[in-house]
Order: structure tokens, then C-alpha cells, then sequence
């Protein structure tokens, strides 16, 4: 089977690309505009890198038994109108994941906060049980060497499974295409404004999502969300709906956190669906400590602590601290995050933030005016983003700079960092700033 992606530099299609490369009798190319680190160097090393960055049709043959068609590309894009104009066969990322688990047990995570954590729970279960499975997931997860993975022989396939756009040529939900067996909805809290502009429309593509399950599936969902309780309550009959809370359990936890407790508990549920009892599933999971960048421990020392974390929407944001603000109760909580995605950036929905970092002693916001700028919006203000957070421990920064030397000036004895973004602050190394700044 020959394959080519069209955008193959995304960290999920460069991870795709890895996992369809490493089947008995295919082989991968692919293309893109612009590929970093770490794509740059996974490619690489297996001999994908392409050989020249930009989009080449003259790579789109008859030989192609399919394209991959990634989110970066637009409709216009060469290569694309070479595969439509051949009439070879073109694949959204979701799409083929179904296509080669189509015969397997499919459990999907969705929800707008705590996917990955989930189901790299759920696949960290697996692997010390040993049960085979397929995956994709949103991040590395320590003792896997990939974010995604298929096989000719799992019979499991666990997804991360994500509300936004499938691909430039189809505008529905990703997770719509996985028609799970197994579904866990973890909470729905506003995201995406620039796809869904109404919260209404929003929380109805987590419905359309429990409509597309398969036959007699099994959905479990936060029994806190009212509109979660909503979806279930008009579920199909077939589908046997399970509630769930946070976990109570005397074991001692690699993980912390009311977040990760519910997290843990809809992993365990999911699990039990396949044959897994809870003995099994608390055995396995006491030394889980979680994916990277999700409340992942940057240095602790004795009296002091670092941690970093992708939480940048309104509930993941409020969530994380929290987590950190019941670990550490004693301590200072000095939070920094960056406003960074297109909906985080948009006057209409800076409200959504209303309090989110109420729970910290100290709060820096970031944020890049040509950040906003590239990506179309109407400018926002540092006044207008302090508004928004309407809390008194809330300082807005609009240089990366400023921001360092304002964390600089503190003293770390008995506080915990919280470093919060989907970015880099502009170039910060978060790692090496954070342990500087606790080493000192």
C-alpha cells in the first residue's frame, strides 16, 4: 500500500505517518510547508523527513493507493487538487483511524477538558495488563514510543477523541467519524468559538457524537455536567449510560487532584467495559503520573514546587489550579498562563474567564498582540483581558520579557509554580526557566 500525506509536519499526522509506515507492506511519503521539532526529527529518523519543504502534485501518482489529508492544508492546495483530479482516494486523519479499526472494539474519549489524561489512563491500564491495543492519544505518554498505533492484531482501539473540524474538505466533528462501542464524555464547557459560535451548537455535537455510537454501546459521563445528564437522558435506548464522580480509593496515587480522581474513575468504567475489573484497573494505575504537559512535575524540592500544564480554556484552567491549590494548600500559588488559541484571543469570548484564576495567590496572564494579529481577530487590550479574569490577582502582560523578570522578582520558598499553556509564552522554555527560577 502506498500512502501520501498532505501535511504530514502536524503532531498527530506525523505520529500516523509513523504508525502506518511501521505496517507489513506500506510505504509512506508526504509533504508539507513547514515541519519542526519534534516532527522534524521522528521524520527524520525513520527516513520520512521529505527532502524538499513545500507541496510537490508531482508526488500525487496513480501508484497512490490513498491520501491523508491533515488540517493544515488548505482546499486549494496543489497536491489536493492532483489526488481529486486522479480520483485517488482521500482520507481525513479520523477517517482512516476507523477505516483500519473498523473491526475493533473502539473506546473514544471526548469532552472539553481532561481527554488525554483519560485515555493515556486508559492505555497506561492496558500496557501493565498486558492487552494489546491501538491508540491515538494527544500526548507522549511515558513507555510508549508513539502518540498513535495500529495493528493487525489488537483487538482494542482507544481514541482521544476531538470536537474540532475533521479536515478542509469536511466540517464535521472529528469524534463523529469513530462510531465508538465505549465513550467516555468527560464535561462540556464552551471551546472552539471560531466552529461552534453559539454554546448551543456546541453541546449539540457532543450529542450528534452519542447518536453515532455503535449498537448497544456503552456511554459514561460526568454526572456533574447538567448537560451531559441532558445528552444521556435522551441517548438512544440501546446505549446503557454510566454516571460517574470522582474516585474514592485508600491507595496511594501517582496523580492528584479532584480533576484527575474523575478522570481516573471514567478510565476505570471504560475499562470494566472489556473485562477489567477495579481490582485490576487501581493495581495498574497507582503508578501512573500523567501525560506530558498535563500537570506534568517540572522540579520539586523541599520547600517548593514546579509544575507545567496545556490548560488554556476557561474550565481546564480553573481545574488545574484547583488541582494544585488542594495539593499545596500551604503554599503560595503563583500561576502564569498564555492566552494563545483563536478562542482564548476573542474579545467575545474573554467572559468565558471570569474568575478562572480566582484560586491563585498570585496570576499572570500573557499574551502576543501579533498573536491576534495573525490570526485575524480584532485587537484586544491588557485592560480587556483583566477585565474579563475579574480578579484582583490578575496581572496581563503583553511582553514575554516583562513576564519573566515579574516571576523573577519572587522569592520560592513554600510556593508552588504553575506554568499554563497550549504555546510557549513566546519562546520561553518553560522547563529550564521554572527550574531556574526554584533553583535560586
Amino acid at each position: 500500500m502506498n500512502i501520501h500525506f498532505i501535511a504530514i509536519g502536524g503532531a498527530a499526522m506525523h505520529n500516523l505517518a509513523l504508525a502506518v509506515a511501521s505496517k507489513q507492506g506500506y510505504h509512506v511519503t508526504g509533504s508539507d510547508d513547514e515541519i519542526f521539532d519534534p516532527a522534524k526529527s521522528h521524520l527524520q529518523a525513520a527516513g520520512l523527513l521529505p527532502a524538499e519543504i513545500g507541496w510537490h502534485p508531482e508526488k500525487i501518482t496513480r501508484d497512490l493507493d490513498a491520501v491523508i489529508l491533515g488540517m493544515h492544508a488548505r482546499q486549494d492546495n496543489p497536491e489536493l487538487l492532483r489526488a481529486k483530479e486522479l480520483g485517488i482516494k482521500i482520507y481525513s486523519f479520523p477517517e482512516y483511524l476507523y477505516e483500519q479499526t473498523r473491526e475493533k472494539t473502539r473506546i473514544v474519549v471526548g469532552g472539553s477538558h481532561g481527554k488525554t489524561t483519560t485515555t493515556a489512563m486508559i492505555l497506561y491500564v492496558l500496557r501493565k495488563l498486558g492487552i494489546e491495543s491501538d491508540y491515538m492519544v494527544g500526548a507522549q505518554i511515558e513507555g510508549f514510543e508513539r502518540m498513535v498505533r495500529l495493528s493487525d492484531t489488537a483487538k482494542y482501539a482507544v481514541f482521544e477523541g476531538d470536537e474540532y473540524l475533521t479536515s478542509p474538505l469536511d466540517p464535521r466533528s472529528k469524534f463523529h467519524l469513530y462510531h465508538p462501542h465505549v465513550a467516555i464524555l468527560t464535561g462540556i464547557a464552551w471551546d472552539h468559538i471560531n466552529v461552534f459560535p453559539t454554546f448551543p451548537q456546541y453541546v449539540d455535537t457532543f450529542r450528534q457524537f452519542v447518536d453515532l455510537m455503535e449498537p448497544s454501546a456503552h456511554l459514561i459521563y460526568y454526572a456533574g455536567d447538567e448537560n451531559l445528564q441532558a445528552i444521556a437522558k435522551g441517548a438512544r435506548h440501546d446505549i446503557t449510560c454510566h454516571p460517574y464522580e470522582a474516585l474514592h480509593t485508600e491507595r496511594q496515587l501517582g496523580v492528584f487532584g479532584k480533576h484527575n480522581l474523575q478522570n481516573m474513575h471514567a478510565a476505570m468504567l471504560a475499562c470494566e467495559q472489556i473485562g477489567i475489573s477495579h481490582e485490576q484497573f487501581l493495581d495498574a494505575i497507582q503508578d501512573f503520573t500523567g501525560a506530558s504537559n498535563r500537570l506534568e512535575l517540572i522540579t520539586r524540592q523541599a520547600d517548593r514546587v514546579a509544575y507545567k500544564d496545556f490548560a488554556h480554556s476557561p474550565s481546564k484552567l480553573r481545574a488545574t489550579i484547583n488541582a494544585v491549590r488542594e495539593e499545596y494548600p500551604k503554599y503560595r500559588l503563583v500561576a502564569a498562563m498564555e492566552l494563545h488559541t483563536f478562542s482564548s484571543l476573542m474579545a467575545s469570548f474573554l467572559p468565558q474567564y471570569n474568575g478562572c484564576m480566582a484560586e491563585a495567590d498570585v496570576a499572570f496572564v500573557y499574551f502576543n498582540p501579533k498573536v491576534v494579529e495573525h490570526k485575524r481577530l480584532e485587537p484586544i487590550t491588557a485592560d480587556e483581558v483583566a477585565k474579563a479574569f475579574a480578579s484582583e490577582n490578575v496581572r496581563v502582560f503583553t511582553d514575554s520579557t516583562l513576564l519573566q523578570e515579574a516571576l523573577s522578582e519572587f522569592d520560592y520558598h513554600d510556593t508552588a509554580l504553575l506554568m499554563m499553556s497550549s504555546g510557549t509564552f513566546d519562546g520561553i522554555d518553560v522547563k529550564a526557566f521554572a527550574t531556574h527560577l526554584l533553583n535560586r
